[in-house]
């Protein structure tokens, strides 16, 4: 299969520049700048005239929910809102059922994910009080890292004992993704808030509840662990400026360090939903927007979004996590925790773009370079020769709206239900592909697992 894809406008390493794209088999074989067309014959020409060509996205912090929970969400529907949302390479978190704290779930994991997934994939392997002894068994060329939950959220799969987090800090080779609450404040602050407004207080009080004191001391905790032990500490959702006091200065990978080696022991990520809502949107959204940590102030959105354009907040993921609409009922402590954002999660960032939040090149710095740097993800993540041909066409200035009948998701809403976009994904192309086009997701593809270079705890080399 050669397929030649022209007259775009690409995006890729802080440059934009008109341009074709020759595609074989599954590799990008040839990058072609100006309006010059290659003369040779082709399967397949897509004409990208007023589109800018971008690397796939790689989201790095998804939920999907299979096995065990796939009443809310499977890989199969989940992965067809990632290819409409964009998002050619996802990494998928351990808090199933059963959780992916053996080698055997994550075994299943990658065999379900060969079977039903349309886009690229891999799993975190996920940190118990004791399981420490099996991450010298992981293959590091498979998984991006090893997920821990410092502080409870969704699945129960809290590490507390100081003793355990010293030995994941010390012995893990790859980086380790963190969960930052700390359990015992959030504790006092639910039931502080339920002497004073009853045993389930309204959704408007789940940031005061998972407040910022929370978030800070926990994440202040994982900082001082990594520097103890010299790990890669990979942060989160980041929800507070306070937290912005903990990350080192140093952007990953920014313009000024391309092609030189850069060694951000502590990196962090930042969630579409705490970049675009505030507290102020509860009143209208209700628990539709309730996720851990929770979404906190307008002042603390401000903080992430300057952090993510100035290079202090490397990565944005998703934390897509669906939950069917009848387990969002009640409030603080009945209903559930997680929002489904893949599939809205590109056109919701260049919404930002729209209002100078950020540029464009910075957005596929963050959603693209950046991830397959921190994770050394292997010929992904760039529009480059050789590299695995992963490429999502965006068209701006065309307005739709978000309902129900476009929603991939198997548990069927959104928090962007009603919003009115004006930026559309047109096409996604996995593996040279096209996986999703004029609002249809090709079901009979399946996409590749994820390779990963030799990961040290000391150094990320920008390539």
């Amino acid at each position: 299969m050669k397929l030649l894809i022209q007259h775009g406008t690409l995006v890729n390493e802080n440059n934009i520049f008109d341009g074709s794209i020759i595609v074989e088999d599954s590799k990008i074989t040839k990058i072609v700048e100006g309006n010059t067309i290659p003369n040779a014959s082709f399967d397949e020409v897509i004409d990208a005239s007023g589109c800018f060509v971008l690397p796939g996205l790689i989201d790095d912090h998804v939920h999907f929910r299979e096995p065990g929970l796939t009443e809310k969400a499977d890989i199969d529907s989940e992965s067809r809102a990632a290819a409409a949302g964009g998002v050619t390479t996802y990494f998928d978190m351990p808090n199933t059922n059963p959780q992916t704290t053996t080698l055997e779930a994550l075994e299943e994991k990658f065999a379900l994910a060969a079977q039903k997934s349309h886009v690229n994939y891999s799993f975190f392997f996920g940190a118990t009080n004791n399981n420490v002894e099996l991450f010298s068994k992981l293959d590091p060329h498979r998984i991006p890292g090893i997920k821990l939950f410092m502080g409870s959220s969704t699945g129960n799969m809290l590490v507390d004992r100081r003793e355990a987090l010293d030995k994941i800090f010390a012995t893990a080779i790859m980086p380790i993704m963190v969960h930052c609450e700390d359990t015992e404040i959030i504790n006092r602050n639910m039931a502080e808030a339920k002497r004073l407004y009853g045993d389930d207080p309204k959704v408007t009080h789940h940031p005061e509840i998972r407040s910022v004191e929370a978030c800070y001391q926990s994440t202040k905790l994982a900082v001082e662990l990594a520097i103890k032990h010299n790990a890669r500490l990979h942060i989160a959702h980041l929800t507070t400026a306070k937290e912005l006091e903990l990350l080192p200065p140093t952007p990953l990978c920014s313009a000024a360090l391309q092609g030189k080696e850069h060694s951000p022991a502590i990196t962090a990520e930042v969630t579409p939903s705490h970049l675009y809502f505030c507290d102020r949107d509860y009143n209208a959204l209700g628990t539709r927007i309730k996720c851990n940590p929770a979404i906190k102030t307008a002042a603390d959105r401000n903080a992430l979004r300057q952090a993510l354009a100035d290079g202090r907040i490397a990565v944005v993921g998703t934390d897509h996590a669906p939950h069917l609409l009848s387990q969002k009922e009640g409030g603080c402590s009945k209903a559930a925790s997680g929002m489904p954002m893949i599939q809205f999660s590109l056109v919701t960032m260049l919404e930002l773009v729209d209002k100078g939040v950020l540029t464009l090149e910075r957005l596929v710095e963050v959603m693209c370079h950046n991830p397959a740097e921190l994770f050394q993800v292997r010929n992904r993540g760039y529009l480059r020769e050789g590299y695995q041909a992963d490429i999502v066409l965006v068209r701006p200035n065309t307005g739709w709206t978000v309902t129900k009948d476009v929603i991939q998701s198997k548990c069927g809403w959104s928090p962007m239900e009603n919003h009115m976009y004006l930026w559309r994904v047109e096409r996604t192309i996995c593996n040279g592909h096209t996986v999703y086009c004029d609002g249809k997701v090709d079901t009979d593809y399946i996409g590749q697992p994820v390779e990963f270079f030799d990961r040290r705890n000391d150094k990320v080399e920008c390539r």
